[in-house]
């Protein structure tokens, strides 16, 4: 992620460059105090664990992780999301987010990346703090705490796809952005800086999905591996260890960027044969 920095972020003022360079660890040192205070609690949720707004979490700390990248040297875009762009986060943040809404020691780590007062890809959850949650007296009976795993599971694997769908049309738009881009004249440096800065945005949100995803996979084998010894049950084995699998395999395309081998984004419709019902799937027959 750290490649193509230099061509994306602006160039600081020669005057005073070295008066802002003696300043730089003062200002990281005041955006992280900062943020620390900010991120007290995790962003809060709603029904269905959806994001509530807030003022904190939606104005102040995207405030401070502006600076805190500017800092380190990461593209920041100042341009307005485009519908899909604000969709693409709203869908990326449930498969960010720690599995579990009330971690508030990963929901933090993801909160301080998702606002980048620390790199995106940086907010990885703990995967060993789901096993602890399952292992809390929240849950009375054994078989709940498996098919837990599995609804979880099952859950994120649904939310790939809609995500995808949404990634591949903002990485047309960006394709096409760039192109105007190349092709026409720009009259200010912040217009190049700002549609640079908001594709690599885009495409860092895009793989960190794909990284948190593999993470929640980690997290639910963890538990698995942890309840087979603690309690075992092995009605519910092959129910957690499907879902797990169905989830890996949305799990690849989202790592892909969510690109298939055919460069569309979806597999081929699969035809089913004569044998079975639905024909009218199959390739028209051959005409001599």
């Amino acid at each position: 992620m750290g490649t193509g920095k230099a061509a994306y972020s602006g160039s600081a003022p020669v005057k005073g460059r070295g008066q802002w360079i003696r300043q730089a660890p003062a200002l990281a040192a005041m955006v992280l105090v900062a943020a620390t205070a900010l991120s007290a609690c995790t962003r809060p949720t709603g029904d269905f664990g959806r994001a509530k707004p807030s003022v904190i979490h939606d104005d102040l700390m995207p405030a401070v992780g502006n600076e805190a990248a500017r800092l380190r040297g990461d593209p920041v875009s100042k341009f307005n999301y485009t519908n899909d762009e604000k969709l693409l986060r709203n869908r990326g943040w449930t498969l960010i987010r720690p599995p579990w809404t009330k971690d508030w020691i990963g929901g933090t780590m993801v909160e301080l990346s998702r606002t980048r007062v620390l790199p995106e890809t940086e907010g990885r959850v703990p995967p060993d703090l789901y096993f602890l949650y399952l292992r809390s007296d929240r849950f009375k009976s054994s078989d709940a705490r498996y098919d837990k795993i599995a609804a979880d599971a099952s859950g994120d694997a649904e939310l790939v796809m809609p995500f995808c769908e949404v990634a591949i049309r903002v990485r047309a738009a960006d394709d096409e952005r760039l192109r105007v881009l190349k092709n026409k004249p720009i009259t200010t440096e912040e217009t190049y800086e700002g549609a640079k800065a908001r594709v690599w945005e885009n495409r860092v949100m895009i793989k960190w999905v794909g990284q948190a995803l593999r993470y929640r996979i980690i997290a639910y084998r963890k538990a698995l591996d942890g309840l087979e010894i603690e309690t075992p049950s092995r009605d519910r084995l092959w129910k957690v260890n499907n879902a797990i699998r169905e989830l890996e395999g949305q799990v690849r395309l989202a790592e892909a960027s969510c690109e298939t081998p055919n460069g569309s984004g979806y597999d081929e419709p699969v035809r089913r044969s004569r044998i079975y019902k639905g024909w009218g799937l199959e390739r028209a027959p051959v005409v001599k």
